[in-house]
């Protein structure tokens, strides 16, 4: 029974995950939810940036923190190594709804594409952002990194396999793939709100914060095979080498 139930928390967590990641991209785009990153009471300007910048440290104190090996080590001693990535992807998920939910819009306009063709094309290559990450999630097993892996495992009696160092399709091209997809969506915008730009900046400052945390964890894993790596591939830029 206890099994079952960690595997219904697993589905349950994803699911939640899946449903509240499809808002994220209607967000962010501005298209289809009925709450966009524009959209919203208006609030004067110093309270929207003061709620917004707590929201996003919310949410990126919630995924550094948790991510972290030692954290992880001790938060297995509550929690059942089986549900511990679940229950990340939880916390996650729940910070993330609270940021769509409670986001104040700071709706000056910076800049607009005019030309309706231009604006399609920018959505366009919103949306390929958004593509990019889910790619990049399958490339290294995505249903792993979002804990239903652990849960079935758990649930047929099976081992998960020890950890590998593997650079799979867009790994070859750029360290951190999720990361560039999440830029590339952030950033391509026909409409550039105060508001948008605040939360892709922030984010995106967020981001580079998150990269030099993971690389350090992932030093200290797999050692010199990620540091000859990390030498032969960019960061960011595709196929972009240091001289």
């Amino acid at each position: 029974m206890g099994k079952i139930l960690a595997f219904l928390y697993g589905l349950a967590s994803y699911l939640f995950f899946l449903v509240t990641l499809l808002y994220a991209i209607g967000f962010v785009t501005g298209i289809v939810v009925p709450k966009t990153i524009d959209m919203g009471p208006v609030v004067p300007v110093t309270e929207a940036i003061a709620v917004n910048l707590l929201l996003l440290t919310l949410f990126a104190l919630q995924h550094s923190v948790m991510a972290r090996p030692a954290f992880k080590k001790w938060w297995t001693r509550v929690v059942p190594e089986s549900i511990e990535r679940s229950t990340y992807v939880l916390a996650a998920t729940l910070a993330l709804a609270l940021l769509l939910w409670q986001w104040r819009p700071m709706p000056a306009v910076l800049w607009q594409a005019a030309d309706p063709t231009l604006a399609k094309v920018l959505i366009g290559i919103s949306l390929f952002g958004w593509l990019t990450v889910l790619v990049a999630t399958f490339a290294i097993s995505h249903f792993e990194l979002f804990g239903l892996h652990q849960v079935i495992a758990n649930l047929t009696g099976n081992k998960i396999p020890a950890m590998v160092f593997k650079t799979p399709s867009l790994y070859k091209m750029v360290r951190h793939p999720i990361y560039l997809g999440f830029i590339i969506a952030f950033w391509a915008t026909p409409v550039m709100t105060v508001g948008h730009l605040f939360f892709a900046a922030v984010t995106t400052a967020y981001i580079f914060v998150g990269i030099f945390l993971e690389e350090r964890d992932l030093i200290g894993v797999f050692g010199d095979e990620y540091r000859r790596y990390r030498k032969q591939v960019s960061m960011l830029v595709p196929f972009w080498r240091k001289p």
